[in-house]
């Protein structure tokens, strides 16, 4: 019993503290709130990068502000040619190194085996899975040692992120999530892009304003929806893969 009521304080307390930031941070540009972390969770810091417009955002900004970051990719095994590219040109521009973060062979190659290689179009159920072993199972190895997580995430991406704080908890990962970008328009971050000159995928040109692996990442049609061309034949309440779950 004890045990119980110690976790729920400290969940609270977290929760608290939580809510005492964004309060501090709440007019704060992302320059001055990714500082104040780097600064204060000196060493504990990592970003993590699927190299979309917003990702590309923030890799200026945070370069620019310290190298003392840990930039990381997940590398699922089924990426767009153009996102290595991008990857690329990006750590020569802005002499940093993204870690990639693989999935376990011996997991894929038994998922594989049971269900297909395609199998995410089969079943929600065997999405999710895809999901989990390409990409969640890796993000805990990747937040290792991290007490800061930074993520591109904005508000008005889809349905499932108009939620979104600039500062969370994540208690699945047990870390501090920061979105900088949180309450940035598609508008925003393309103006910015463009001002400062950074480089961004090429597919954003060709109809992908959203861009994961490539087998469920199609280009949209006038009108939809941002993530309309991610995992397309599912409900837009059903479009994350795991990663954002924060409880």
């Amino acid at each position: 019993m004890y045990f119980h009521h110690e976790i729920y304080f400290q969940t609270q307390a977290m929760k608290d503290k939580i809510d005492e930031l964004n309060n501090r941070f709440a007019t704060a540009s992302p320059q001055e709130m990714i500082g104040w972390f780097i600064s204060e969770y000196h060493g504990t810091v990592a970003f993590s990068s699927s190299f979309g417009a917003e990702d590309q955002v923030l890799t200026a900004i945070i370069a620019d502000i310290s190298r003392d970051v840990r930039f990381f990719t997940l590398d699922t095994g089924r990426l767009f040619q153009e996102t290595y590219d991008v990857m690329n040109i990006t750590e020569h521009k802005y002499g940093i190194r993204f870690a990639l973060f693989f999935p376990d062979a011996a997991r894929v190659e038994d998922m594989v085996k049971n269900y297909g290689i395609n199998l995410f179009y089969e079943r929600l159920e065997y999405r999710r899975l895809c999901c989990a072993v390409r990409k969640t199972e890796p993000l805990k190895r990747a937040l290792i040692g991290v007490h800061v997580w930074i993520t591109g995430q904005r508000k008005d991406q889809s349905v499932t992120r108009l939620g979104t704080g600039k500062i969370e908890w994540d208690t699945v990962n047990q870390v501090i999530k920061l979105n900088p970008l949180a309450d940035w328009s598609n508008e925003d971050v393309w103006a910015y892009l463009k001002a400062e000159k950074i480089p961004y995928n090429e597919l954003h040109d060709k109809g992908y304003p959203s861009i994961g692996c490539q087998p469920c990442t199609r280009a949209i049609l006038p009108g939809e929806d941002l993530r309309a061309g991610r995992w397309w034949w599912e409900l837009p309440e059903f479009k994350e893969c795991g990663l954002h779950k924060t409880h």
